[in-house]
């Protein structure tokens, strides 16, 4: 059969939207066009995600309602790629008869050539996360934005968080050559490219696997230093693995981004010992201090974790203190969710769905409360903002990121469109948003 279009649906984190770039260029090589209606679709793929249980219930859920256009279009090529994919392949199967193919993470780049070989029967498994590497690291992509570019720079992790599935997923650390992901940049940027971001699980290990003295500090120097380039972020940061010479990059890059996303996922000692995070609270403190001494106005966002098995009334209320210190400008907050597979499954002291659900909205209130107040300090002020478009809700009004990464809203002028640079006076502040009005464009 000859497929004419594709239709992707992408869950979890930014190193699965990548993949889904990826997966993408493969199937317009087969000659596939895109397709907004997945009903339309003669190749569907569903890239997965398997961080937290009720993500993964989701998924299964989303996937056996594939089952109906199956049935109405027996041809149908269905495709489940990811982290879900890596993990469950046999349960995939065994759940959802109507699914075609189950790719792997370490697989992603033989998409067109399994649909290929693969014409009669396409029930493939090819997903072990420890065999031999089977990126490529030249990989092309259909990229999602013109001027935004997600690049990453390293695969897997090495860090086995107890609570973590990632590294049983995503393999060990391994580091693309800096030339290839300087090159992809370079290639990116002469195509019109403004912004990139740089992603890896732990960009702070870049170069552990390579055969020289690279480290992500001279990655990102390089990068910042690529003619054409505006804006240049990363993540994701490991409190234990980051350096003063990593702060004093950012500071003098003039094109580095002052934000930095770092986890630091709970404010007690004793939970991140039994997270098996490698760092306390003190580090993390010292941190924070130099980024805030060495870049002016630098945003500091983080994920934390509640309700991890063990967490006290104690371990908690550390937390929110810590957080009320810190003054994170956002936070993500999620509640523990236990995987199969990974050590703090094992662990005693779970703690109850209903007090871990306390305990969310508690830490949910007090980060509302800081990060409001953190985005009134910028009413009055003049930002600089790359435009994302028109928001869903008002073709009228468009949105963009500040160099700080915070959403700005503005009604829209005749001249704008996405990859505009726009200068926006913040009139007032909302606890996830700024809104203001366009002043100019940057000269």
């Amino acid at each position: 059969m000859k497929y004419q279009t594709y239709h992707i649906e992408s869950f979890g984190c930014q190193m699965n939207l990548s993949d889904s770039e990826r997966l993408a260029r493969q199937l317009e090589s087969l000659g596939c066009v895109q397709c907004d209606n997945i009903v339309c679709a003669d190749i569907i793929v569903i890239n997965t995600c398997c961080v937290r249980e009720s993500a993964e219930n989701r998924i299964f859920g989303h996937i056996g309602a594939l089952k109906q256009l199956k049935e109405k279009r027996p041809d149908l090529l269905i495709v489940i790629a990811g982290c879900l994919a890596q993990k469950d392949q046999q349960q995939i199967f065994k759940k959802a008869s109507h699914v075609n193919i189950v790719l792997g993470t370490q697989n992603i780049d033989r998409l067109a050539e399994i649909i290929q070989d693969n014409a009669k029967n396409k029930r493939v498994v090819q997903s072990d996360a420890y065999a031999d590497d089977g990126l490529n690291p030249n990989a092309e992509t259909a990229r999602h934005s013109g001027f935004a570019a997600w690049i990453p720079v390293m695969y897997g992790c090495d860090n086995y968080c107890s609570y973590c599935i990632v590294p049983y997923v995503r393999g060990r650390e391994r580091s693309r050559p800096p030339e290839i992901v300087i090159d992809e940049i370079r290639s990116f940027v002469a195509q019109g490219g403004l912004e990139v971001t740089l992603l890896g699980q732990n960009v702070n290990s870049y170069g552990k696997s390579l055969a020289n003295d690279w480290n992500f500090p001279r990655l990102l120097q390089q990068v910042n230093n690529i003619d054409g380039i505006e804006r240049v972020r990363f993540m994701t940061s490991h409190p234990k693995d980051f350096s003063d010479e990593l702060i004093e990059v950012m500071a003098s890059g003039k094109n580095i981004c002052e934000h930095l996303h770092l986890p630091v996922q709970s404010g007690s000692d004793d939970i991140l010992h039994r997270m098996n995070r490698n760092y306390s609270t003190v580090n993390y403190r010292q941190h924070v201090k130099k980024l805030r001494s060495s870049i002016a106005g630098v945003s500091i966002t983080t994920d934390i974790i509640v309700g991890f098995p063990g967490e006290t009334d104690e371990m908690f209320e550390q937390t929110l203190a810590f957080m009320a210190e810190i003054n994170f400008d956002s936070a993500f907050t999620f509640i523990y969710s236990k995987r199969s597979g990974t050590p703090a499954a094992k662990l005693t002291q779970q703690v109850s769905p209903e007090l871990k659900k306390l305990r969310l909205q508690r830490l949910m209130n007090l980060q509302n409360e800081i990060s409001l107040q953190s985005n009134k300090a910028w009413i009055g002020r003049e930002v600089e903002v790359l435009t994302d478009g028109p928001s869903k809700s008002d073709p009228n009004t468009y949105s963009g990121r500040t160099r700080q990464n915070r959403i700005v809203l503005w009604s829209a002028l005749p001249s704008d469109k996405p990859g505009n640079i726009r200068k926006v006076r913040i009139n007032s502040a909302q606890t996830f948003l700024l809104k203001g009005s366009a002043v100019s464009e940057r000269n």
